[in-house]
């Protein structure tokens, strides 16, 4: 089939199509309802069906004669260690860890955060939770223990999973006393934390609380696989919301099967015992679905990567592991390429290795810019797709579907419609807009199988934030267009969360942060464009009167703030000292207006804008800085 026929076929007979691929995965109890709704009236896939994650994800393949085969690779120049597991070796790690969580009391529909580095035990953890029906919510190590704490509170988990550190490149990070931390910091407190003790010589407190990984791991016995329905909730992901509060998307079990299935055969163009990598880290959905889940299912070899793409130990990194391990197709953010382009402009290190191996690069998390792709197209030999989805989708929305058509590439677009999505663009009054122009990003319900069933016991928010705004249909958040050809282009967030190298963070959330600054009378934080992250924050300051704090101090004491608070992850490097912050006569902070300034890009000055002679006063600071368009390093 072509892709027109194949994606009008999934947008005219949603159930029959969505019935035919949930027969391409294995269940205890196949479903006989297709399509339904939650009580809430929002719509279901497959609500009557039953099955587990993880059997399909290592036992099936074991029971058809695979479970010699190489499931997962562990690659961590970090730590320079090199790691290979069959797929009766993974089942076996995962098997024994459910085991010992049932023995500390653990049960189908508790709860458990992972809070771990990129090491194979945390897809074991959340292997092991899926065994056993307890649904996981795997927090990024990179957030500072005020971040876990919040969503310690909001999942309350019945145990912790984590281990005694990370590696930032060469520099050793303690989880443990994070951890410690941010159960002080919680009001919830789960019964036990189990520590997978690395042994690199990080500071590991002892708690009463705590449980050996290791230990837990030897005393037990091996579970077998447990039953849920398919809208039981796999795990909780939590995404920046802009009200500085996270959103815990939950996701189902067997819708989110079936488009992983999906999405690996179509989309990826991936076969059974090929080499699948995905550059990320499982505390981000792309981890979820794409180094954990997605691959496993179709039985594929996943990497798991503990490093960066330069200086671990350098720009060629990316190129070894796909030459070492016989990648046939890897997905990264722009970001990683832009870095690697940085200190390889001439791609002298990309000759050192065979890279015949690798079919397709897959680019997603953050626009991609035209530079970065000519740069890629030119020294690699495989073709580079961007492609678009959302924590909230679990699984690409936008894409070339390279197992079913390769279609031409078009710099700057993401592709087309995946199917299943009914993808428009409508105005900020719910008229539908014709080719070329921009306008809201949305998609007609229902939502495909695989996509977010609600917000984690919040309801309301789910509703006001994606499906109120235009009744009907999901709001994206992002904007966009589509061109004479059905191709899509993604211009962007239309709220207040940046995308930091791939990383949904809220500026609302910042800004709380810098504004608890002893010297801060008001702030606002923007995402400007960035040519190796794709957005950073900027900080503007307003500070209190007759303060004369300097403004080195204050960007200092800011910065160290965020990174206590939020986490390195948020990348926040410049704070200016301005006057006053462009508003309207309501006292609304004009956000959008302080972006296009530091971007370069053409604006009109709001009717609404309070006084129009701080544009130029915005302007000559971050002149003076050297901030966005004037940044001469």
């Amino acid at each position: 089939m072509t892709y027109k026929e194949i994606y009008t076929e999934s947008i005219e007979q949603p159930e029959k199509f969505w019935k035919h691929h949930a027969d391409e995965i294995e269940w205890y109890s196949k479903p006989q309802i297709i399509t339904s709704e939650d009580e809430n009236g929002y719509p279901l896939w497959y609500k009557d069906g039953e099955l587990n994650v993880c059997y399909l994800a290592i036992d099936k393949h074991i029971q058809d004669g695979y479970g010699n085969n190489t499931a997962l690779i562990y690659d961590s120049p970090v730590t320079q260690n090199i790691k290979k597991y069959t797929f009766l070796e993974v089942k076996t790690e995962v098997a024994k860890l459910a085991g010992g969580m049932l023995s500390l009391g653990l049960k189908k529909g508790d709860t458990a955060v992972i809070y771990m580095p990129m090491i194979p035990q945390a897809a074991f953890a959340m292997l092991a939770c899926a065994r056993i029906g307890v649904t996981h919510s795997v927090v990024f190590g990179g957030f500072a223990p005020h971040e876990l704490a919040i969503r310690i509170d909001d999942c309350k988990p019945r145990v912790i999973i984590t281990a005694s550190s990370g590696i930032e490149i060469d520099r050793l990070i303690a989880y443990k006393p994070l951890v410690d931390e941010a159960i002080e910091l919680a009001s919830h407190r789960p019964k036990k934390v189990i520590v997978f003790n690395r042994k690199l010589g990080a500071r590991v407190p002892f708690k009463k609380y705590d449980v050996d990984y290791d230990a837990l791991i030897y005393g037990s016995e091996e579970t077998a696989c447990v039953p849920v329905n398919t809208t039981h909730p796999l795990y909780i992901l939590y995404t920046s919301g802009t009200t500085g509060k996270p959103k815990g998307v939950v996701r189902d079990t067997g819708g989110y099967a079936v488009a992983l299935k999906f999405s690996m055969t179509h989309i990826y163009n991936i076969k059974p015992d090929e080499v699948f990598w995905a550059a990320s880290d499982v505390g981000w959905v792309v981890g979820h679905s794409f180094i954990v889940y997605g691959p496993l299912i179709n039985r594929n070899t996943t990497v798991i990567f503990e490093g960066k793409p330069i200086k671990t130990p350098d720009a060629s990194t990316f190129w070894r592991v796909i030459a070492e391990h016989k990648v046939n197709a890897m997905f990264t953010a722009p970001t990683a390429i832009r870095a690697i382009k940085k200190e390889d402009p001439d791609g002298e290190f990309i000759k050192q290795y065979d890279l015949s191996s690798l079919k397709t690069q897959f680019l997603a998390g953050e626009r991609c810019d035209i530079a970065t792709l000519e740069w890629y197209q030119k020294h690699i030999p495989a073709p580079a797709i961007d492609h678009w989805w959302q924590t909230e989708s679990g699984w690409p929305m936008i894409a070339n579907l390279m197992g079913v058509e390769q279609l031409p590439i078009k710099p700057g677009s993401v592709g087309k419609a995946v199917c299943g999505y009914d993808i428009r663009i409508f105005s900020e009054d719910g008229t539908e807009l014709g080719a070329n122009k921009e306008g809201y990003v949305v998609v007609k319900l229902p939502l495909p199988p695989g996509t977010l069933l609600d917000l984690w016991q919040d309801n309301p928010r789910f509703k006001s934030g994606y499906l109120d705004q235009f009744p009907g249909y999901y709001f994206s958040g992002d904007g966009g267009y589509k061109d004479d050809e059905d191709y899509i282009f993604i211009t962007g967030r239309v709220d207040d969360v940046i995308n930091v190298a791939g990383h949904r963070l809220s500026t609302a959330e910042m800004e709380e942060v810098v504004s608890s600054h002893p010297s801060v009378a008001e702030c606002a934080v923007i995402g400007i464009n960035d040519s190796i992250k794709g957005q950073i924050p900027l900080a503007l300051v307003v500070v209190k009167l007759n303060d004369e704090i300097e403004h080195y101090q204050l960007q200092q004491e800011t910065i160290k703030l965020v990174r206590q608070q939020i986490g390195a992850v948020a990348s926040l490097q410049s704070v200016v000292i301005v006057d006053r912050l462009p508003k309207t006569r309501s006292g609304k902070i004009l956000r959008k207006l302080m972006r296009s300034i530091a971007d370069g890009e053409n604006f009109q000055i709001p009717s609404t804008i309070d006084d129009e002679n701080i544009v130029g006063e915005i302007d000559s600071v971050l002149q003076k800085y050297n901030i966005g368009i004037y940044n001469v390093k």
